[in-house]
């Protein structure tokens, strides 16, 4: 199992500016534009998600799409979370979709 680390530790990663944390689960929005735009962003999620095997919950709304990270088997947040969460705003930044600051 992977040692949890607090909201406070995720806020202060590298990376991790679209986050926010809410009870232990770190969430973002990104405003694709486009429901074609979301769906993309989402299939790239999902092969970076497979990669790390850690799997976040996302949704998918016109022109949005959220995504929640915890790491369910520790029970709150870990460094996987911190991994993939940066490695999704890196993702989405080259795709040119901003994320909407809180």
């Amino acid at each position: 199992m992977t040692d949890r680390i607090t909201a406070d530790e995720f806020r202060a990663a590298d990376g991790v500016g679209d986050w926010t944390v809410v009870e232990d689960v770190a969430h973002a929005v990104f405003r694709t534009g486009s429901f074609a735009a979301g769906v993309a962003l989402i299939d790239r999620i999902g092969v970076l998600a497979d990669a790390a095997n850690h799997h976040p919950d996302v949704d998918l709304r016109y022109p949005s799409v959220t995504v929640r990270l915890t790491t369910h088997d520790a029970g709150g947040l870990t460094v996987k979370d911190v991994a993939l969460a940066r490695a999704v705003s890196q993702l989405a930044d080259d795709l040119g979709v901003s994320a909407q600051k809180a």
